[in-house]
């Protein structure tokens, strides 16, 4: 791989501490600390993503290049560090946070000047471990790596997985916080982006009131990330809070086009360019409900379920507001943009889900009829990605019952097949409404729709697979998840089986899964 034009502009930006101190401490007026990977002695590769590292320059993988992807025995340019941050934190202020299990490399430019930043998750201690390890085991790992891969395929803006490799060493984890710790598979992550930046890197130097640097870093956001703004002085600095808004919007509309549920929204897991980031005890819905949270942190307030994730998105902006107010200081502008937040929100996601039910524009009527199919999907508890798989070969089903029952979580009794039965009669006229033909309908719909998800049951399997030094399901996953568009393998593409409902890592996870 091309390492030598590995560069770290971040850190010759901004206030750091430059000491390699891993223990964990406060690092008051700086943005980054410098640190060293811990490095392992016997790593040994499970993934490679040679197609993303030729798109961002990196280039083709040889044996020698495994010592990069586990942070051993780096070239002098790459000088490694791992960035502050703060941030709220189920609905609290938590103070400083920051890169606790990531180490960064630095940035890198394509041949098209594309930059991309590179960092291991999983390479060891950081001031910011929180008295943690800093290590991963191979569980998140492959969770965090193919997924991240999955939703890029989908076209959801995301993080992406550059390399997944085993430490050779065990690390030590309660999965489930139930006081019953056991020894797992160390494993390190690479992982790319555009940038790694948070809301939270704002807040804390707001909270510190370190506003020279906070303007600086805004400065500097806007320079790399954003250069479709061109304004001057305060209106720069709208610009940009009012492209954050839209970009937030904009993602949570597409994670709840595909189900997508990321299980922990606090505001340092919020990527200031609108990235899906950090995965944890995320999951792609199964049945259709909008209460819905796979992080047992969450319970019983499920903060962070799935039809809340527009609401606390905006949240998290009032807090990315707060913290912008010394560079904004127009107190009216931020709150008359956070207030019409939802207004583009619920319009975006009702035109989303008109593609998704192959309607070509957006009704009136439209508002209860989701309303009402909403309903639906809750009392039948049916599938949510399933459910439109259906509808879109509606013309060719005889049985309607059988049909529908392939993708219900429950027994679908007479009384609630006529419920069924009356919602096709009304999206059947709905699709009367049309002004374009039922081909280019479903063309619409199958773009919309996917017919494979990552579930959180196949990476169960696929994660045992691993653990017993297989790869066949990780490399059919793969092939599924490059093509979600697309039924390859049929197989995948069915309702979460019944076995798996109650299995730790299937339906639930913890935060630290």
């Amino acid at each position: 791989m091309n390492l030598k034009n590995i560069k770290q502009p971040f850190i010759e930006n901004f206030p750091g501490d430059f000491s390699k101190n891993p223990i964990q401490r406060n690092t008051p007026k700086v943005l980054f600390s410098t640190i060293d990977p811990v490095g392992f002695d016997d790593p040994k590769l499970i993934v490679f993503n040679e197609k993303l590292s030729e798109e961002i320059g990196l280039g083709k993988f040889d044996n020698s290049d495994l010592d990069f992807l586990v942070g051993n025995n780096l070239p002098e340019n790459i000088k490694t560090y791992a960035t502050a941050y703060a941030g709220h934190q189920f609905g609290n202020w938590a103070g400083q946070l920051g890169d606790g299990r990531a180490i960064i490399a630095g940035e890198i430019k394509n041949s098209e000047g594309q930059k991309t930043e590179i960092q291991w998750k999983g390479a060891g201690a950081t001031p910011y471990s929180r008295h943690a390890d800093g290590r991963a085991v191979l569980r998140s790992s492959v969770r965090e790596y193919l997924m991240s891969e999955a939703m890029h395929h989908l076209g959801i803006p995301t993080t992406r997985g550059l390399s997944l490799c085993l430490t050779g060493e065990d690390v030590v984890r309660d999965i489930m916080y139930s006081g019953n710790p056991q020894e797992e598979k160390g494993a390190v992550v690479v992982r790319t982006a555009e940038s790694f930046l948070r809301f939270g890197h704002f807040e804390l130097m707001s909270a510190q009131k370190e506003i020279d640097t906070l303007q600086k870093l805004t400065d500097f956001t806007i320079k790399n990330y954003f250069p479709e703004i061109i304004s001057e002085g305060e209106q720069k600095y709208k610009d940009f809070f009012q492209s954050v808004c839209t970009k937030t919007a904009d993602l949570m509309v597409e994670w709840f086009r595909v189900g997508f549920v990321h299980g922990v929204m606090n505001t340092d897991n919020m990527s200031i360019l609108g990235l899906t980031i950090d995965y944890g005890p995320f999951s792609m819905m199964d049945e259709y409900d909008l209460n819905f949270t796979p992080n047992t942190t969450d319970l019983p307030g499920r903060r962070y379920a799935f039809g809340k994730q527009g609401q606390i998105s905006q949240w998290n902006l009032w807090q990315l507001a707060n913290a912008l107010f010394a560079l904004i200081k127009d107190e009216n502008f931020l709150e008359q943009t956070l207030n019409s937040y939802g207004t583009y929100f619920w319009e975006a996601h009702d035109k989303m889900l008109c593609k998704k039910f192959g309607f070509d524009q957006l009704l009136e009527s439209d508002k209860e009829f989701f309303t009402n199919w909403q309903g639906l999907m809750q009392e039948l508890q049916l599938d949510y990605t399933l459910f439109f798989n259906v509808l879109e070969k509606l013309d060719a089903i005889s049985d309607l019952k059988t049909e529908f029952q392939n993708v219900s979580y429950t027994f679908l009794d007479e009384v609630k097949v006529k419920k069924l039965e009356n919602f096709i009669q009304l999206y059947s006229s709905r699709l009367q409404h049309n002004t374009i033909s039922r081909e280019d309908s479903l063309h619409m719909m199958k773009k919309t729709n996917p017919k494979f998800l990552l579930r959180n049951y196949l990476l169960f399997e696929c994660i045992e697979e691993i653990n017993q030094g297989k790869t066949q399901m990780l490399e059919k996953l793969t092939s599924a998840l490059e093509n979600p568009y697309e039924e390859i393998f049929p197989e995948l593409s069915v309702k979460r089986p019944s076995g798996y409902d109650d299995i730790s890592g299937c339906s639930m996870l913890s935060c630290s899964s």
